[in-house]
Parts: structure tokens; C-alpha cells; sequence
């Protein structure tokens, strides 16, 4: 039986370098909370209940960001080092054993392959504990790890304690650790802040199991970039722009077409299925879920919205928070929102705005529309420049289209109001009132010419000349 695994995620500080009111964790690349993107690379090695986030400023939104997930949370109410956030954390953990991750929450391009490997080299000779560790070609800033002749840790040194000599090492100490969980309750307690900041730093542990008869290991990483931290909007800028090449990467060996990957904006938690295509500079957000052999258009934008297989999305039109169903057809120029659901083969086309409503299957509205709070039977066909007058100034009021009806270039319709099923709404219409199944319903002035009255005018106003 392979031991168990407990991870130890910290995330309590605040990130004074971010120049930034919200906690670093909170801050997003790839679409998502950095934090979030920690405990999803944790939850494909743990179940919720070993995971542990140790928060501390801003507590209650750190929480909330990930609260979904299930896992669990240690308060650290003052934060003095690395070391400490183990320490508040040994009440509710010193009982478990196997192994024990230490991971942070502002490394989000650490992969769950990566802690794997970790686990592995720390079942390997059976190391007190594993660190990772990688080259740097510019290390400043970092611990740098020294090594005894055998390749074991013999100490880590901070940069602003080590000498000339030791800080011309290039492997580096990204503080990721595999403990055997058992040796580091026994001795986490050894740790003293004996030092100009007066924290509990972890790394002490190296001397700590030393004097015990215990010893560490470095595991050094080839790809330095997964153990990045974020410290500056610059590197976060950077870990963004690495999260959304990977998902780039991923999908296009899934079998998606992305033309111009490099202009192409998609979140982490986006899923696109085999045969789409999408266009350069298009934006695919939030939990956004893309059928098979759809196609997203160039810049336009869907976020957090479902579309079946077989949805087109012509250039620049947005799509939040909506559901389309098979072979829908929308834009270009469009705009959905709020809920709008548009059933199998419905069409809206340019410059035609949904918010709220349903579609029927087949309906149209293919020209410069405002539909909102309303409900569109199958078939429908709603002609150019109509409007759903949902708004009375202090309350939304539904519409209601029958299966099969026209509705005429430039009508609108005063809500609340039905059309029934099969009707006629002509062209230019105002309707304030239902219109019953299968009627012809006119809402306009009579037109009235009067022969000759504009070349009366022209004379009229020559005689002022």
C-alpha cells in the first residue's frame, strides 16, 4: 500500500511587491485565481480532506475562492515565515503520516506530474525530506542550495546571508518540499526565529534533521519556469502568458484548429472539443464549454457559456453566460447575454442583441434587434430594427412570441405582450396589446400623401431668397 499524501498549501501572505490591496494569491493568470490553480494541481494527487490552505490576509476571500473545491483551511493569524505556517498547521496534521507536500499558492504553472515525480525520488532511499531545485542562469533573489560530496543537502543560505562564494551557485531552492511527515512533527519544533527578521524559516530543517542522523535531498527540475513564484505584475503577466500557451498547446494536440495561436486568449478552465476552430485574437473565458466542429470567429468573445456541437460564431460577437444548442448560427456583430438560450438552428445575425430569452429552434432574427426578457417560439422570424420594449423605468416586463409567427422590420413591442402562434405583426407596427393565433396585427398611423405640397415648399422658400 502506497503511504498517504497530505498537502500543505501556504497562502497567507499578502504580497506587499504586487503594490496591491488584494491578497497575491487572489490575483489571476490563465483565467482563475493564482491559488485556484495550486489546488487543482493538488486535488490530482490528495482527496480534499489532506489538502490544507494555510490563509491569512484576507482569509475569508482566499477561502471563498476555493471553497468549492472541498478542501480544508488553517488560520495563520500572523505571519512569521515559512517554518510558522508549518507550525499552526501541526495541531490538526502532526497525526498523519507517509508523505507531506509543502507547495505555495503563487506557483501556478507547477504540474501534477512534477509532484509525482517529487513523491517518487522521496520514496527513494528514504530521505528525511526532497526539495526541488533548479538552475537559474540569474539566481538573485533566491536560496541557493549547497550540496555535500554524495549530492545530499548540506545547507540552504538565504541571499542576503551568503557569501560571495555561495552566491555564485546557481541551483536554487524553490522551497517545494516532500517531508516524511512523521520526522518533521517530530522535530518542526526545533525551529527558532534566530535571525534579523525574526521568522520560522523551513529551510533550518536541513540542520535540524542533520543533527538527528537524518538527511535531505535536492530533486532538480529541468524546466526552471514551473517553479516560478509571482512577486511583481510582470511576472504575473508572464505566468499568464505561459498558463494560456499550454492551453493553447493542449487543446491544438486534442484536436482543436487555433489559427494564430499566439493572439488567442483562452482560460484554463475552458473545454473545446475535437474539429472547432478558433480564429485569431478570439477570447474563450471563464468555464466556457465548445462542442465539436464549432467555429469561434475572429476577436469575439464567450465567457462562461455552453455551446453544442456544431455553433457557429462569426467575428466580433460576444457571448456570456449563454447556451447554444446544435448548429446554431450567431453574429457577426452580435451580442448575447444574461442567460440567453438559443435552441437548434436558431439564427441571430448582426448587430441583434438577446439578453434573457429563449429562442426556439429555427427562429431568426437576423438584422439589428433588441430582444430581451422574452420568449421566441420555433420558427419565428423577427424582422430588422424590432425591439422587446422590456423596461418600463422601474420594472421588466416579458414578451412572448407563439410558434411560427413574423414579426415586421422596425415593430416594437410593448411588453408585457403576446403574439400568438402563427400571427403576423406588420412592418412598422407598435404593439401594445396580445395579438391572438394566426391574426394580421397593425400598430401604425394611416399614410396620408398630399400631391404637390413639396414643390410648394421649394417655391416658398425661393421667394424668401
Amino acid at each position: 500500500m502506497e503511504p498517504p499524501i497530505t498537502i500543505v498549501i501556504l497562502a497567507a501572505g499578502l504580497g506587499t511587491r504586487m503594490k496591491s490591496r488584494q491578497a497575491k494569491v487572489l490575483h489571476q493568470a490563465g483565467g482563475m485565481p493564482l491559488v485556484e490553480h495550486v489546488v487543482g494541481t493538488a486535488l490530482a494527487l490528495a482527496p480534499p480532506d489532506r489538502i490544507f490552505l494555510v490563509v491569512g490576509h484576507q482569509a475569508g476571500q482566499v477561502q471563498a475562492a476555493v471553497a468549492h473545491r472541498g478542501i480544508q483551511f488553517v488560520l495563520q493569524a500572523d505571519q512569521r515565515g515559512t517554518g510558522h505556517a508549518l507550525l499552526v498547521c501541526r495541531e490538526r496534521l502532526a497525526g498523519q503520516q507517509g508523505h507531506l507536500l509543502v507547495l505555495y499558492g503563487d506557483c501556478p504553472l507547477l504540474t501534477a506530474g512534477t509532484l509525482r515525480q517529487l513523491v517518487e525520488a522521496q520514496e527513494q532511499g528514504q530521505p528525511a525530506a526532497t526539495v526541488v531545485t533548479t538552475i537559474l542562469e540569474d539566481p538573485t533573489g533566491y536560496g541557493r542550495i549547497l550540496r555535500n560530496e554524495n549530492g545530499t543537502l548540506r545547507a540552504i543560505v538565504e541571499q542576503k546571508a551568503a557569501t560571495p562564494d555561495q552566491l555564485a551557485v546557481r541551483e536554487i531552492n524553490s522551497g517545494i518540499y516532500c517531508f516524511r511527515a512523521g520526522l518533521l512533527w517530530k522535530h518542526i519544533g526545533e525551529i527558532q526565529p534566530n535571525n534579523v527578521a525574526q521568522e520560522y524559516y523551513l529551510t533550518d530543517m536541513v540542520e535540524i534533521f542533520r543533527r538527528a542522523g537524518h538527511f535531505m535531498q535536492p530533486l532538480v527540475l529541468a524546466d526552471s519556469s514551473e517553479v516560478l513564484g509571482i512577486n511583481t505584475r510582470a511576472e504575473l503577466a508572464l505566468v499568464d502568458r505561459i498558463l494560456r500557451e499550454r492551453k493553447a498547446r493542449q487543446l491544438m494536440l486534442d484536436g482543436v484548429t487555433i489559427e494564430k495561436p499566439e493572439t488567442v486568449t483562452i482560460d484554463a478552465g475552458v473545454t473545446v472539443g475535437i474539429d472547432s476552430v478558433i480564429g485569431p485574437f478570439a477570447q474563450i473565458l471563464g468555464r466556457t464549454a465548445i462542442g465539436e466542429e464549432c467555429r469561434i470567429g475572429a476577436c469575439s468573445i464567450v465567457r462562461d457559456s455552453r455551446l453544442a456541437a456544431g455553433v457557429q460564431v462569426a467575428p466580433f460577437t460576444m457571448v456570456d453566460s449563454c447556451e447554444l444548442e446544435t448548429g446554431v448560427r450567431v453574429g457577426p456583430y452580435a451580442r448575447l447575454r444574461m442567460g440567453a438560450h438559443l435552441e437548434s438552428g436558431a439564427v441571430v445575425g448582426n448587430f441583434v442583441e438577446v439578453k434573457k430569452s429563449r429562442l426556439g429552434a429555427k427562429a431568426k432574427s437576423q438584422h439589428l434587434a433588441y430582444l430581451g426578457d422574452a420568449t421566441i417560439g420555433k420558427g419565428v422570424n423577427v424582422g430588422a430594427g424590432t425591439i422587446t420594449c422590456n423596461y418600463d423605468g422601474e420594472r421588466k416586463h416579458p414578451t412572448t412570441i407563439g410558434d411560427g409567427a413574423f414579426i415586421g422590420s422596425n415593430s416594437t413591442l410593448v411588453a408585457p405582450v403576446e403574439i400568438g402562434a402563427g400571427s403576423y405583426v406588420a412592418a412598422g407596427s407598435v404593439i401594445t396589446k396580445n395579438v391572438p393565433p394566426d391574426a394580421l396585427a397593425l400598430g401604425r398611423a394611416r399614410q396620408a400623401i398630399k400631391e404637390g405640397w413639396a414643390k410648394k415648399r421649394r417655391a416658398v422658400a425661393e421667394s424668401r431668397t
